[in-house]
């Protein structure tokens, strides 16, 4: 796979080639970016991937929700609505996407929309009875035609995109200088015991600017795997035969935090909308053994396999250290940019 990678390197400097101009061309105002005037916090990556933006954007949510009214915005992926979508009591993960849906269904309390168009999203936002007064943008770091106001860029511990190349060699979206825009960048996905020298080491790796702060975070999976009509203790689940399923980027942490041995890992594509075939093959091998899959797959999944024999695990998002200087800064910045002058103090 390697080789053939390398082979495609003329394609990866075509790619690059287009994506600089086009980065320039807005950098320049040659291709013009609009800016709203409320707080608008862009979470994304410069990888294809498999960075954590969904647990992120959920600790978004749970910082700002008791004081703002939260609005997320997504592109939607592998939706099969079009346009600007509004979730309402009507929605799932085909009118939404997964990742949105489950914005949805986990905090009730905000207002979760998908348009592929982010500037007519949050028009479309802003206009409503009750609009938003910030707006989370999920996965919107290559959207240049919204100005974000604050830009959270995310790499993952075991793929940082200092030691990556542009697609089609590598994996990235867009060329590391991207990384520029940045207002924080987060490690994620780290060891949850990473030490101060291998921090820096990472650090180093990256070249931050001097504007830019640095922070480092791990998954943290919750104590109890939960179906819709119970739940089960990890420490009972990891013992248990069980089938485990994941339709995610990167879905090896997940089949290593909870198989044992003898127990079938059930590899999908991202963001996988499940036949009618694979559900009925996937109800067969459910009448023996429970099937365990992340919360995302579980957005998809629901309602198609007996309740009491679908599980899933959540997760959230945590930091090493500095988590208190993260909080503060986000507050700090959606204070004084809301319209009545909030600003977050100590």
């Amino acid at each position: 796979m390697k080789f053939l990678r390398k082979l495609l390197f003329p394609f990866a400097l075509i790619y690059g080639g287009v994506v600089y101009l086009r980065n320039f061309l807005y950098d320049v105002s040659f291709l013009k970016s609009y800016s709203f005037d409320l707080p608008v916090i862009v979470v994304g990556n410069l990888s294809v991937g498999g960075t954590g933006k969904s647990p992120q954007t959920e600790y978004l949510i749970r910082l700002l929700a008791s004081e703002y009214k939260v609005a997320t915005l997504s592109r939607g992926y592998k939706r099969k609505t079009k346009g600007f979508v509004l979730a309402d009591e009507n929605a799932d993960a085909y009118t939404l996407g997964d990742e949105p849906f489950q914005f949805h269904t986990k905090f009730p309390e905000i207002t979760v929309a998908v348009d592929a168009d982010r500037k007519n999203g949050i028009e479309n936002l802003l206009a409503q009875p009750e609009p938003p007064e910030v707006i989370l943008m999920d996965d919107a770091y290559q959207h240049r035609r919204v100005k974000g106001g604050f830009y959270i860029l995310l790499t993952a511990f075991n793929d940082i995109y200092a030691d990556d190349f542009i697609l089609p060699v590598g994996n990235l979206r867009e060329g590391k200088p991207g990384a520029k825009r940045a207002d924080v960048i987060i490690v994620t996905k780290c060891p949850s015991d990473l030490t101060e020298p291998e921090q820096e080491f990472i650090i180093n790796r990256l070249k931050p600017e001097e504007n830019q702060k640095i922070y480092f975070s791990f998954i943290e999976y919750d104590e109890a795997a939960i179906s819709k009509t119970s739940s089960i203790a990890v420490n009972e689940l990891k013992e248990k035969d069980k089938i485990l399923l994941a339709g995610i980027a990167k879905p090896e942490p997940f089949f290593n935090y909870l198989k044992k041995e003898g127990d079938n890992c059930l590899r999908y594509p991202d963001h996988h909308y499940f036949s009618e075939k694979e559900i009925e093959e996937l109800k067969k091998l459910s009448k023996d053994k429970i099937i365990v899959t992340t919360e995302k797959d579980y957005m998809r999944l629901k309602g198609k396999l007996p309740d009491d024999r679908l599980f899933y695990l959540p997760i959230k998002s945590s930091f090493i250290n500095g988590g208190d200087d993260f909080n503060k800064t986000i507050l700090y910045y959606v204070g004084q940019s809301t319209a009545d002058g909030r600003i977050y103090k100590d």
